[in-house]
């Protein structure tokens, strides 16, 4: 059928150049069914067939103008359809695209935000390469900082905390790996990390725990007895904290040192 229609608007445009008046314009007939397949693709979308409506997809995007607002919605629905299907790396390249080339479309924040849930797909485990979910975390901080507010800059922050708490696990693993192998020093650098960048993430106190257990086995008294203190004041229900940190270890914060305490802490870091 739309074969027949292109072949009546040639023919018109031919009789009408001979007559002296505008030929039709014939992109008003493509952009007419690329309407019409859009509309076809999103009901196989909605339907679960993301194959099919990829190929339309595919098919609308030549369809239309570029100018077209369309083009945006075609383009994102090509990028689900790839993340749906499971292939987050191309799912992430095309979300981003869209961001960057419809900056003013309504999909440009909802891009970013399925660009980084793409990326964070394929960070599958905290053990593994985190590159996929540092970019991740970069795509939502800057969805965040270009469009604040919007419904998609609000669901990143579930997935920024999400994304804080693997970091920090596994910054606690590779401390614990050092730890079990007696390179304290190693193994600190890890735990404090862990305190000093996601504060707000579940392996704090056992971070703190294990800086107790490094600074003891090293024979730094002082620090030791700061990360107690820290301990004590902001998580006071740790599992075992009496074992490793007895009460008696710790003085009040207002209080100073003792000169005794002040003399072992400079003999401790003599050692």
């Amino acid at each position: 059928m739309n074969r027949w229609r292109v072949v009546s608007i040639t023919a018109a445009a031919s009789l009408a150049a001979c007559f002296g008046h505008p030929a039709p314009q014939q992109s008003r007939v493509m952009h007419g069914d690329g309407l019409t397949d859009l509309a076809e693709a999103r009901a196989d979308f909605r339907r679960g067939d993301f194959s099919k409506a990829q190929l339309e997809l595919r098919r609308v995007q030549f369809e239309l103008a570029a100018s077209q607002p369309e083009v945006a919605e075609a383009r994102y629905l090509i990028a689900e359809c790839d993340f749906q299907m499971g292939d987050h790396s191309a799912a992430a390249l095309e979300f981003r695209k869209v961001a960057d080339e419809f900056p003013g479309s309504p999909y440009a924040s909802l891009s970013l935000l399925r660009s980084g849930d793409a990326n964070l797909r394929l960070w599958r485990r905290p053990e593994l390469d985190p590159t996929p979910g540092q970019t991740a975390l970069a795509t939502y901080q800057e969805l965040q900082g270009r469009f604040p507010g919007t419904p998609a800059a609000t669901r990143a922050q579930l997935h920024v905390r999400q994304l804080n708490e693997w970091f920090s696990e596994k910054d606690y693993k590779t401390g614990m790996f050092y730890f079990r192998r007696h390179a304290y020093d190693a193994a600190i650098i890890y735990f404090k990390d862990i305190i000093a960048s996601f504060p707000g993430s579940k392996q704090v106190p056992d971070a703190l725990l294990r800086l107790v257990d490094s600074y003891h086995a090293i024979g730094y008294a002082a620090e030791m007895r700061d990360a107690c203190e820290n301990l004590r004041r902001y998580y006071p229900k740790t599992s075992e904290l009496d074992h490793h940190c007895p009460p008696s270890m710790t003085a009040p914060p207002s209080a100073p040192p003792p000169a005794a305490e002040v003399g072992l802490d400079s003999t401790a870091h003599t050692q």
